[in-house]
């Protein structure tokens, strides 16, 4: 399984660093981003994760055992050696978004590392997320969206489904207003999980305006 992810995420670097622009990798789950952020991290990098879940626990402290909820504590740097970024990206330049579920020690990560959270309610106002972006003092900004950071009633087809998530109005805004601020290093889109073809369908007009905000 380990050496699964490690190929995994050699193979999006490496695609990434083929891509020669600003990439945006869309499908899979949270675990991706590590491969499609790591070519364009730097210190100049703030990272907004835009997803109902913090995906700020380790191996020791995962309820589940899956990289997809430990990605973002491997992106600072921590976790897994074979998998963690190096050097990682301080939690002062990390901002999360919409995020309304958290275990136990993603809490005290935040808590102890003061980390900007910007609530549901509050990316009604696309300026708060820039704002907040642009307070880290960074220059670039990676963009991860998991689907899940949508409301039920807007997204059906995720895998983990979190009530009084976003509206898709506000996080397309969001995106758009931090993208007049600054320059997207790379994307990342995840977590489709349709319960059948069909309804996929059902959510495409969604994604596809997440896709172009991105874009």
């Amino acid at each position: 399984r380990l050496s699964a992810l490690v190929r995994m995420r050699e193979r999006i670097e490496d695609a990434v660093r083929a891509s020669g622009e600003p990439a945006i990798v869309v499908g899979g789950d949270c675990g991706v981003a590590l491969g499609a952020l790591t070519p364009v991290a730097g210190d100049d990098l703030a990272v907004v994760w835009i997803d109902a879940h913090a995906d700020l626990n380790t191996p020791a402290t995962s309820p589940s055992g899956a990289f997809h909820g430990m990605v973002l504590r491997a992106i600072t740097g921590e976790g897994e050696s074979l998998l963690r970024l190096e050097p990682g990206i301080p939690p002062a330049r990390l901002v999360l978004a919409g995020t309304r579920s958290l275990d136990a020690e993603e809490q005290r990560f935040i808590e102890q590392h003061d980390v900007r959270v910007v609530a549901p309610s509050e990316m009604a106002d696309p300026d708060v997320l820039a704002d907040a972006v642009v307070a880290t003092g960074a220059t670039r900004v990676y963009v991860h969206v998991d689907l899940d950071v949508l409301d039920p009633a807007e997204m059906t087809g995720v895998a983990l489904p979190e009530p009084f998530g976003s509206r898709t109005i506000d996080v397309v805004a969001s995106i758009r207003r931090l993208r007049e601020r600054l320059p997207l290093a790379g994307a990342t889109l995840t977590e489709f999980s349709p319960a059948s073809p069909e309804a996929a369908v059902d959510d495409l007009g969604t994604i596809l305006r997440v896709v172009g905000a991105l874009a």
